[in-house]
């Protein structure tokens, strides 16, 4: 039996598709260094294309954001029969809601902060969310990704002006957390180095992610080790309490006292040399070509399976 042909889907159609056309570029050019067949499909419209085959083809999903890490993509190449990359329809569509995340992995004893959520155009009142959570907030849509629609405000009146204008969507408010920015890649259900971002600005917003020189990396994270050990025993138990699969990223802040926090988890994390998750793997002595080879190595033992028992 050949080997089946490594299709990378990238683009496809939200606020995140110059990113994922990056990532995908980047992953397809990685994968190519371990297998023989690679291609890389760019998606104009939120759809699998024509011309696949569950029998012929393994499917690496590498678009962020909208239809890719919503579950959506992953429901069907399920329901056509396909063996793909990450996690699978049911763990997609928890991980973006970042309020039913939070949920989940609160209930398993993994540490995060309060959130008050909302789906316009009803709204919370300004002054009841500060009182409740601290003068500075920090409100974002609940389920979208990289930083998009992200607020960080102080105060009743600032946050007042900002809930008026919001029409439509879910939202989230948190308390503004001031601290250390981290995050963990998760492999195969094993956390990997920690990595520290350090905005230029002081805030990790989209500009500071995608704009070149403007947030410095350190990796591994100058963090103790007693704390780092923690940190990522808690985001494996993250992993699996939201029925992650293969390969993940998740998000912290280290406070001052040395209490942390999980973010959010995503599971589909920016795949350029230079992103994140390759950051990680770099701690553990896994360079980029093999990170994406054993980012994908599940999927291909899923469709050997698949096709033995046909």
């Amino acid at each position: 039996m050949s080997s089946p042909e490594i299709v990378v889907l990238c683009g496809a159609i939200s606020p995140e598709r110059a990113v994922s056309l990056r990532s995908g570029a980047a992953c397809a050019e990685a994968l190519a260094k371990s297998f023989p067949s690679v291609r890389l499909v760019v998606l104009e419209e939120n759809a699998l294309p024509v011309g696949l085959d569950p029998a012929r083809h393994v499917v690496f999903p590498v678009i962020h954001g909208d239809f890719g890490e919503d579950g959506r993509l992953q429901a069907e190449l399920e329901a056509r029969g396909f063996a793909y990359a990450g996690s699978d329809a049911v763990a997609s569509a928890l991980c973006i809601d970042k309020v039913a995340t939070k949920a989940r992995v609160r209930a398993a004893g993994v540490p995060v902060s309060p959130e008050v959520s909302f789906a316009a155009p009803r709204r919370p009142r300004a002054l009841s969310v500060i009182r409740r959570l601290g003068r500075s907030v920090v409100m974002k849509p609940a389920d979208k990704g990289s930083s998009v629609g992200l607020h960080m405000l102080a105060g009743a009146r600032r946050l007042g002006r900002v809930l008026s204008r919001v029409r439509s969507g879910n939202w989230m408010i948190e308390p503004r957390l001031r601290g250390r920015e981290l995050t963990v890649g998760i492999l195969d259900g094993k956390a990997m180095g920690i990595v520290e971002i350090v905005p230029r600005s002081g805030d990790y917003d989209y500009r500071s992610k995608y704009t070149a020189g403007a947030t410095q990396y350190l990796f591994p994270a100058p963090v103790a080790e007693e704390v780092a050990a923690d940190i990522r025993a808690q985001a494996e138990r993250l992993f699996a309490a939201c029925g992650c699969r293969d390969f993940a990223r998740a998000d912290v802040i280290l406070l001052p006292s040395g209490k942390f926090f999980f973010l959010e988890v995503n599971t589909l994390p920016g795949l350029t040399a230079t992103s994140l998750l390759p950051k990680s793997a770099s701690c553990v002595g896994i360079d980029f070509p093999a990170l994406a080879r054993r980012m994908i190595e599940p999927a291909l033992r899923r469709h050997e399976a698949r096709s033995g028992s046909r």
